[in-house]
């Protein structure tokens, strides 16, 4: 999602000599103010879609954990929200785009300046602002992916601590490796709307804090058996996959980061379509295996095969004719079947299963970009992945680290037993319901 260039040559057009000359100056005057009119509403429409991927997964994790940790789920989904909009103004962007030029990073600590009131610099062919939101609300995807996978037994400041970095720090700098024109870029890597520099790099932190944070008390018996832990509320968990299966229309459509032409709009076109595909390839793939190998239809693993459809497909939404984005989503409901029940057998807890779907099916989505781009590299590919991969995870385990040796990280077991809810915010979410003396 590198930013769009664009150069708009109109200056000293509009001072012509004849009549003739000063109609076709005002012509191309209008053309350049039209496709930068549409490349901003791209920016901006795309960017709230996004933004409400945040509800999504506020309402996706409040419905998979317990009631008794309903409301700090909420909290953290805002809060971690906010702190990523803050963090990337601060110091993110800059340091994603601001002259990376091949390298490894950019400008630190420069917080990002906005457009002018009333401006209307054509140079760039979109406005600076809406370039910065869009941007923005990609990060706070980032974080939100880590949310769900500690769910019910970590703190809320050593959290929101490890989001700040993680969204000013850690991802900013991965991110331009590609998308801000840096040394991967250069070697060819090719990750359209984030499969890798999104969703796996929230995967790897998310896995890292899961394996330094521990699995939440009762759910791995002695001997190794998994103890199932339901979640509070399916109809949410459903809405929340509803909404965010909506705004990756925003997340992969707008990465096409222009929509000032015909070419632009019918690509964008195309982007919809595959990502759609890709989605219900993931449903209906799982809906078979659980089937054929449970016989039985697990709801949640259907809306993450979702997810992990949407997932695998970002990398390259646009390439891909439908039948090959049906079967990249289908693999991806493949990943949420299998990668499941593996993390268990490891007794990793991840609560929500983001790391089966952000982190595996965003790999795979990267892996399988030659696929349908003749211009990506099987190689090049993989190495971003390992270099992404090998960065993320190794950073985010020694802040989790950090943390877990000066503040703690974790709940006591007395206060998982209670509930994150009362124990560490005091609201629950559903108070009628657990005053009743049944804690779930």
């Amino acid at each position: 999602m590198k930013p769009l260039i664009t150069t708009i040559a109109a200056t000293g057009l509009l001072v012509v000599a004849t009549p003739a000359l000063a109609q076709d100056a005002a012509k191309f005057a209008t053309v350049a103010d039209t496709a930068y009119i549409f490349n901003t509403l791209l920016f901006l429409i795309g960017g709230f879609l996004v933004m409400w991927m945040a509800a999504g997964f506020a309402m996706l994790e409040a419905g998979l954990v317990r009631s008794k940790n309903v409301s700090m789920q909420c909290l953290k989904n805002i809060a971690l929200y906010s702190i990523a909009g803050l963090m990337f103004w601060i110091m993110g962007y800059n340091l994603m785009y601001d002259g990376v030029d091949g390298g490894y990073f950019g400008s630190w600590f420069s917080p990002k300046a906005i457009d002018a009131v009333g401006g209307n610099d054509l140079d760039t062919g979109y406005s600076g602002a809406s370039d910065w939101f869009f941007q923005m609300v990609f990060c706070a995807t980032t974080a939100s992916i880590v949310s769900g996978t500690l769910a019910e037994r970590i703190k809320l400041w050593p959290f929101l601590i490890f989001t700040a970095i993680l969204t000013g720090i850690l991802y900013p700098i991965t991110g331009s490796w590609e998308w801000g024109t840096g040394w991967l870029d250069q070697l060819g890597f090719s990750d359209f709307a984030g499969s890798t520099l999104v969703h796996s790099v929230g995967g790897w932190a998310a896995l890292a804090g899961a394996l330094i944070l521990g699995a939440r008390h009762g759910k791995y018996s002695k001997e190794g058996n998994v103890q199932p832990m339901p979640g509070s509320s399916i109809p949410l968990a459903t809405l929340g996959t509803f909404i965010l299966w909506l705004g990756w229309f925003g997340f992969n459509g707008a990465s096409q980061l222009a929509m000032g032409t015909i070419g632009d709009v019918t690509d964008i076109s195309r982007i919809f379509v595959n990502t759609n595909m890709a989605a219900a390839a993931g449903v209906v793939v799982v809906i078979a295996l659980m089937q054929i190998i449970y016989g039985k239809i697990d709801v949640t693993m259907t809306l993450n095969g979702a997810l992990a459809g949407l997932v695998s497909i970002t990398a390259e939404p646009l390439a891909p004719s439908i039948l090959q984005s049906v079967f990249i989503g289908g693999i991806g409901g493949v990943i949420v079947v299998f990668a499941v029940p593996m993390l268990d057998r490891f007794q990793i807890d991840d609560v929500v299963g983001a790391i089966p779907v952000h982190l595996i099916a965003g790999i795979w989505g990267t892996l399988i970009v030659p696929l349908s781009n003749g211009d990506a590299s099987w190689g090049i590919q993989l190495l971003g992945i390992v270099a992404i991969g090998a960065f993320t995870f190794g950073l985010s385990a020694v802040v989790w680290l950090v943390l877990k040796s000066t503040m703690g990280i974790r709940a006591s077991e007395e206060e998982e037993m209670l509930g994150m809810d009362r124990a560490e915010i005091g609201v629950e979410a559903y108070p009628e319901f657990t005053a009743a003396g049944t804690r779930f």
